[in-house]
C-alpha cells in the first residue's frame, strides 16, 4: 500500500494505515488520512481526492486562515468540521534564525494540548464515530495535524518510534512547502530556517513532556480530554484490523 498520495497542489497528504498497533492488530489502510490545506484542491486534484471516498474532513485551522486560504470544496455527502485547536497565533515564518525548532515547537504543541482540549476531544469523537474515511489537516499538515496524528496513533497502541517516524515524514514535503510559501508571499522574507521542517526530536520532546506531566500520552488524554476506555475501544474498532497481524502475538 502507498502511504504518500500524490497531488499536484497538496504536498503532505498521506495515509495513516499500516502501523502495528494494540493486540498485534494493524491500523487499517484507507480509513484515516492527514494532509496540508485542502483549500488548495482544484481540478484533477479534486478528482483524486473524491476518488478516495472520504466522507469527513476535520479542518484544524483558525477561521481567519480558512477565510484567507479557502476550505475543502463542497461536495454532497462530505461532512466538514472546523475545530481550531490552536488558540495563540504566531508567525512561524517570521521567527528569527536563532530559534531552535525542536524545543520551540514542542513547547507550542504543549500549549495546543492544553488550550485546545475541547477541539481535540471533539476530533477524537468524530474519528471514533462512523465517519471514515476521514482526513484531518491544518495549513502545512505538520504541527496541529502532527499533534492530532500522534494522539490518535498513541491511543490505537502504535509504538512511539513509529509515531515519531510518521511525524518526521513531513520532511519529505519540506522543499515544496517552502517553495509554496515563497510563491504565496513574494514580498516577504522567510527568516526562520526551521519553517516546514519536521525533525523527529520535536515529537520526541513533546511526548516526553506529556509523559513527565501525566505519566503517559494516554494519561494526558484521560485527565485533560476525558478519554475513557469506551472511546479508546471505539477508536480501535473503527481503525484497526479485526485480527492480529500474522506473526504478531495478541496482547
Amino acid at each position: 500500500m502507498t502511504r504518500h498520495i500524490a497531488f499536484e497542489r497538496l504536498h503532505n497528504f498521506r495515509d495513516l494505515g499500516g502501523y502495528r498497533a494494540a493486540g498485534g492488530r494493524t491500523v487499517r489502510w484507507g480509513r484515516l488520512f492527514r494532509s496540508d490545506s485542502l483549500g488548495k484542491l482544484r481540478g484533477r486534484d479534486r478528482e483524486r481526492f473524491l476518488a478516495l471516498g472520504i466522507r469527513t474532513v476535520i479542518d484544524l485551522r483558525y477561521p481567519w486562515e480558512i477565510e484567507r486560504s479557502g476550505r475543502v470544496p463542497h461536495h454532497e455527502g462530505l461532512a466538514y468540521h472546523n475545530l481550531s485547536t490552536e488558540h495563540r497565533p504566531y508567525d512561524q515564518a517570521g521567527l528569527g534564525p536563532d530559534v531552535e525548532p525542536a524545543r520551540f515547537l514542542a513547547d507550542k504543541y504543549l500549549e495546543v494540548a492544553h488550550d485546545g482540549v475541547e477541539e481535540l476531544r471533539r476530533a477524537l469523537e468524530l474519528i471514533a464515530g462512523d465517519s471514515a474515511p476521514l482526513v484531518f489537516h491544518c495549513h502545512s499538515g505538520k504541527d496541529r495535524t502532527g499533534l492530532l496524528a500522534m494522539l490518535v496513533l498513541d491511543l490505537l497502541g502504535v509504538h512511539q518510534d513509529d509515531i515519531v517516524a510518521d511525524f518526521a515524514l513531513t520532511g519529505l514535503a519540506t522543499e515544496r512547502l517552502v517553495a509554496e510559501w515563497h510563491a504565496n508571499y513574494p514580498d516577504r522574507t522567510l527568516s526562520w530556517p526551521g519553517y516546514g521542517r519536521a525533525p523527529a526530536e520535536i515529537m520526541r520532546l513533546f511526548m516526553a513532556d506529556l509523559t513527565a506531566r501525566y505519566g503517559s500520552v494516554r494519561g494526558y488524554a484521560a485527565e485533560r480530554l476525558a478519554v475513557d476506555d469506551a472511546l479508546v475501544t471505539a477508536l480501535r474498532g473503527q481503525l484497526l484490523t479485526s485480527e492480529p497481524t500474522e506473526g504478531e502475538a495478541a496482547a
